[in-house]
């Protein structure tokens, strides 16, 4: 399935000098799709040159030449987008639908990010002497190190090489191995639009050691990374003895807050369909689900028919709205979760095991439980998977307690018709990012990022690429030269 890519160093597809490649699995029918080179030591290496090499080349490059080719690159990818999502199906598992709209989604990112490279604005400060002119100028930080997750292949990786290309930064990717083939895509578009050969590279392979030999390297000045907690307090420790530059969008688990005066059957109708998006891997999916008791019951009904109703099976199959899990243990986790919440006096709803229609692939029932207790596991872990706990709840500062009681805080949910209340309670919760009667925050012109454990730093909209720029203030003390004029 990856024959015409490869490790992309210097313009180029490659194997790795040793030779060495590794297996991509489906997680539909748990064979091998394709196999993958495994970067060792040379491969790290001359990447790693080739971006130094290209990083004052790049930086000097217009930011209208910048903006075109990134332009070109969003045109790209929108031309490609049924054999790119087919690509990004088989690998995840993905419904194509899915994957059309993370094509479209990530041809927006290089669209907006060549456009905010045409306005890279400093400042000028009144100085407190007639004699002198302050300045603050934004340059490039230097050679940037994309980390990307598996679940939402391109995506992730558009984000992070758009606006690092846009701020005149060379780049090098590592995807996640479960889904190399729609970063190859992003890479296999870039080169079409005519970017220079060497401000890209992609290298695939085991994760330990090549991060740690990445980061390690004085080459690289910025680390981007989208992952889990763990994995992130790993990547700081190791960019900690470099003093590099780091944005990490970590996990999330969130809140959901439905008032009273809320319609139960819309709200119920538009969250589960936001939950079971992607099989429930994603970080800012709504995963614990508070409704006021007035309206729970409705609520609960709703949820449930809906998660009823979902189609499970492979991507690839257009009738399809739920795919499988990419990882195995993954699966076991969310069992375990399920089990967990039950043996706590969960009722379950609909779901709650494997799907019994498919003989292989990781696939889960879409779930849904009623009265979760709050020392169910689920209500403070993570689930990333298709399950959704539901509980009640009958006063403000309860819900809002409970909301925050998590070290996560990337997103969270509200739904009232109350101006006032929502205003309140969007100021209340802890997170990054706040869905009023709206659960698709993502969106290439505004800032996606989480605070807490959740992580630091923003992605996308005009804040995203400030994060790969450094300011720079210059005090200029005027003289008088000797021509009097």
């Amino acid at each position: 399935m990856f024959e015409k890519f490869g490790l992309l160093i210097g313009g180029e597809w490659r194997g790795a000098a040793s030779g060495e490649t590794l297996g991509v699995e489906s997680p539909v029918s748990e064979t091998e799709i394709g196999r993958i080179p495994a970067a060792g030591g040379k491969d790290i290496e001359a990447a790693l040159d080739t971006c130094a090499s290209a990083a004052p080349e790049w930086a000097r490059v217009s930011a209208w030449e910048r903006a075109a080719i990134l332009r070109r690159t969003a045109d790209n990818l929108r031309d490609n987008v049924e054999e790119y999502a087919r690509i990004m199906s088989t690998e995840t598992g993905k419904p194509l639908a899915e994957a059309r709209a993370e094509v479209n989604a990530s041809a927006d990112q290089f669209e907006w990010y060549g456009e905010e490279a045409k306005r890279i604005y400093g400042q000028t400060i009144p100085g407190r002497n007639p004699d002198e002119r302050l300045s603050v100028t934004y340059q490039p930080v230097g050679p940037c190190l994309s980390l990307s997750a598996w679940n939402f292949p391109m995506l992730l990786p558009s984000r992070k090489i758009a606006a690092a290309l846009a701020a005149g930064n060379p780049v090098i990717a590592r995807p996640a191995s479960e889904a190399p083939g729609s970063c190859f895509t992003i890479g296999e578009a870039l080169m079409k639009a005519g970017l220079p050969p060497n401000a890209l590279s992609i290298l695939t392979g085991r994760s330990t050691p090549m991060v740690s030999e990445l980061i390690a390297s004085p080459v690289i000045k910025k680390v981007s990374l989208t992952g889990s907690v763990p994995v992130g307090r790993e990547i700081l420790r190791q960019a900690a003895e470099g003093i590099k530059k780091v944005t990490m969008e970590l996990g999330g688990h969130a809140p959901v807050i439905v008032f009273p005066d809320s319609d139960p059957v819309a709200a119920a109708e538009k969250l589960a369909g936001t939950k079971f998006r992607n099989c429930g891997q994603v970080c800012i999916s709504p995963t614990r689900f508070y409704v006021h008791r007035e309206i729970y019951a409705p609520f609960a009904q709703t949820f449930a028919e809906v998660a009823r109703n979902l189609k499970v099976g492979d991507g690839l199959d257009e009738s399809v709205t739920t795919g499988p899990m990419i990882r195995a243990r993954g699966l076991e986790n969310a069992l375990a979760l399920i089990e967990d919440a039950k043996a706590q006096g969960a009722e379950l709803l609909t779901g709650g095991g494997r799907s019994a229609e498919h003989n292989t692939g990781h696939f889960l029932e879409p779930t849904v439980l009623s009265n979760v207790p709050d020392t169910a596991r689920i209500m403070s872990e993570e689930p990333f998977a298709p399950v959704a706990p539901l509980t009640t709840f009958d006063t403000y500062d309860d819900v809002i307690a409970r909301a925050n009681s998590t070290p996560f805080g990337l997103a969270s949910y509200v739904f009232t018709r109350d101006s006032d209340l929502a205003a309140r309670t969007s100021e209340a919760l802890e997170t990054g990012m706040v869905g009023i009667n709206e659960t698709l925050l993502a969106t290439a012109e505004a800032p996606f990022g989480g605070i807490k454990e959740s992580g630091f730093g923003r992605e996308g909209g005009s804040l995203g690429i400030l994060d790969y720029l450094t300011p720079k203030y210059t005090r200029h003390k005027l003289l008088k030269g000797a021509l009097d004029v």
